[in-house]
């Protein structure tokens, strides 16, 4: 065989290249960490500027149209969510640890504000900017503190069919609250039930603006048609209804409802003040607020990580998300989230940092100081056909029969969620959720599969004898597994099938011995149950034992005293070693099959 020649040396001139997907990049830390993009300034290359500044200008294009209908959609004056996208994008780029991001008004945090908003608001606009400032301000405040707590992973909690309930509820909450703009009627009652009742009977009461109709409708079909193209369809869409409304008059000639002036110039530092009787409904918003648009950002900010092979930090996301609710809220702004729309048009564009995200801000800026008035005539159901067309994109329904055919159980949790966003209202909705998730994350806990263990010919190991019919058991032993955390809920019936499987040996049993690799803690309750198992076995003859118990879970029962009480020699590292010990000190009649081997 001829040897491998030895691997050519390296040198700096030939620097090997990487091959196929870039390894992650390692962390920031310090300052960096804190103030990424300080961090990304200093280390800025010239030649990303000038990918930077057209993605800006583009993004420009999206942010205008989509901040105005989403604030609109929540209740609130056009105004906010052009200052939520300016200040929150200056902010996010001070803090935020992606380059690539872009935050914003979504149109999955509009039902929430829009229930907050509407009942305590009474029509007042001013009110309206209060109680949305508010919600900002106390999201941000929960998303910094728990990003300084490194809580990141708070919303892996929620399971994707869960996800998948609010979020195709909330879509559906906007669907229903924006028909009535795309028809050209004021808008209607509160909560979905209310709003589609109020709707239904203004449309068979004949009061429907057809003008304002065909607007939206082809705004929508505009947008929808155009998704897949490279052009700006929400862009080409809105520009087309505004200026088919002021070439032809239409908001004097045929009643179409539509934008009018925005104030002029930018906001001053404010804090939002509001009644007392508003305190709690704005709490609860806040903090589902801060639920929803964490869990939309910590996704799309650990999609373009892998895609780009950089480092995800969920708490410094948490931070930077935080930070831009906070400046939103003290300038007048409505809460913000990750967009997963605006985010693939800065992509496209060719974004290379958040100096993107920082010329979208300041273009936008720039129009409100300069130009106020250049979206006058933007009909509102050009408006609703853009939020419309974001809470399409909410939808899912392919995974959800998919979920359907492989675990028909969370697809009805998942339906629980949706109908709990719809007929409660957003707010109660996700508490609901947060409830199923709860109670879904401890009933494999609560309720776990356990199994009693035979030996079974030609396969290696223990099995679980109620798959494996023929296993043989060795006469007096009872091998039993638990496949969970022993814990508070579940102890008592950890204790009642270890005595069934007693009961049910075909043997008197003399050793009960638990197989505990599963096992990933121990509480004091389900220790003091494990005391009171040992003295019932013992006082029926049989020892108590346990085998492949993880060393953390030892290190507890030290400290409840269980350890010492059992002694070190009924513990085994494996089941294999148990069986052994005890077929040396039982006089019992036992041919394994490895033994029947030639």
């Amino acid at each position: 065989m001829t040897a491998l020649p030895p691997p050519a040396p390296k040198s700096p001139e030939s620097p090997i290249r990487p091959v196929g997907r870039p390894l992650r990049a390692m962390p920031p830390t310090g300052w960096a960490r804190w103030l990424p993009g300080i961090h990304t300034l200093r280390h800025y290359d010239i030649a990303w500027l000038r990918h930077d500044l057209l993605a800006g200008l583009v993004l420009t294009a999206v942010l205008v149209p989509v901040g105005i209908a989403y604030a609109v959609a929540a209740g609130v004056p056009a105004i906010s969510g052009l200052y939520a996208t300016i200040f929150g994008l200056l902010a996010y780029a001070l803090f935020g640890p992606s380059r690539l991001l872009v935050l914003g008004p979504d149109s999955s945090l509009v039902a929430l504000i829009l229930g907050v908003v509407v009942p305590l608001s009474r029509g007042d606009p001013q009110r309206a900017i209060a109680l949305a400032g508010m919600m900002a301000l106390v999201s941000g405040t929960l998303c910094v503190l728990a990003g300084i707590a490194r809580l990141g992973f708070v919303t892996e909690l929620l399971s994707k069919p869960i996800r998948y309930g609010y979020m195709n509820g909330i879509a559906l909450t906007v669907l229903v609250s924006q028909l009535p703009a795309l028809f050209g009627l004021p808008g209607g009652g509160e909560g979905l039930l209310g709003a589609s009742r109020d709707f239904v009977g203004a449309v068979l009461a004949g009061r429907t603006n057809g003008v304002a109709l065909a607007l939206g409708v082809g705004t929508l079909a505009t947008i929808l048609l155009l998704k897949r193209s490279r052009l700006p369809g929400v862009l080409l869409a809105v520009v087309a209804a505004t200026v088919i409304v002021a070439l032809l008059d239409l908001s004097t000639a045929a009643g179409v409802p539509v934008l009018g002036a925005l104030p002029q110039g930018l906001p001053a530092l404010s804090w939002p003040w509001l009644e007392r009787g508003d305190i709690v409904p704005v709490l609860l918003g806040g903090l589902a607020v801060a639920l929803v648009s964490f869990a939309d950002t910590s996704v799309l900010s650990r999609t373009y990580a892998a895609r780009r092979g950089a480092f995800n930090d969920p708490n410094q996301e948490m931070v930077a998300l935080g930070a831009a609710n906070l400046a939103a809220g003290l300038f007048q702004g409505i809460p913000i989230s990750a967009s997963a729309s605006r985010t693939p048009v800065a992509e496209a564009a060719g974004a290379r940092t958040q100096l993107a995200g920082v010329v979208g801000a300041l273009a936008v800026a720039a129009l409100l100081v300069l130009a106020p008035g250049l979206l006058s005539h933007l009909p509102a159901a050009a408006l609703a056909a853009v939020v419309i067309a974001a809470a399409l994109s909410l939808i899912e329904i392919t995974d959800l029969r998919r979920i359907y055919r492989i675990q028909r159980w969370e697809f009805w949790l998942s339906i629980a969620c949706l109908v709990g966003v719809a007929v409660l209202g957003a707010i109660p909705g996700i508490g609901l959720a947060i409830v199923i998730a709860v109670i879904e994350f401890l009933w494999d806990g609560w309720r776990p599969h356990s199994a009693v263990l035979g030996r079974v010919d030609g396969i290696k190991g223990y099995h679980d004898i109620s798959r494996y019919p023929h296993a043989r058991q060795v006469p007096g032993l009872v091998l039993f597994r638990w496949d969970a955390p022993l814990f508070f809920a579940n102890a008592d019936l950890f204790r009642d099938r270890v005595l069934d499987a007693v009961a049910a040996s075909p043997t008197p049993v003399r050793w009960l011995v638990v197989g505990a690799e599963p096992v990933t803690s121990v509480d004091v309750t389900a220790a003091d149950i494990l005391a009171e198992l040992d003295e019932a076995l013992h006082a029926a003859g049989i020892d108590l034992c346990f085998a492949e118990m993880k060393d953390p879970v030892k290190d507890k029962l030290k400290r409840f005293g269980l350890f010492v009480r059992l002694g070190e020699q009924r513990f085994f590292a494996t089941i294999g070693e148990a069986v052994s010990r005890y077929l040396a000190l039982q006089a019992v009649p036992w041919v394994d099959w490895e033994d029947r081997l030639p």
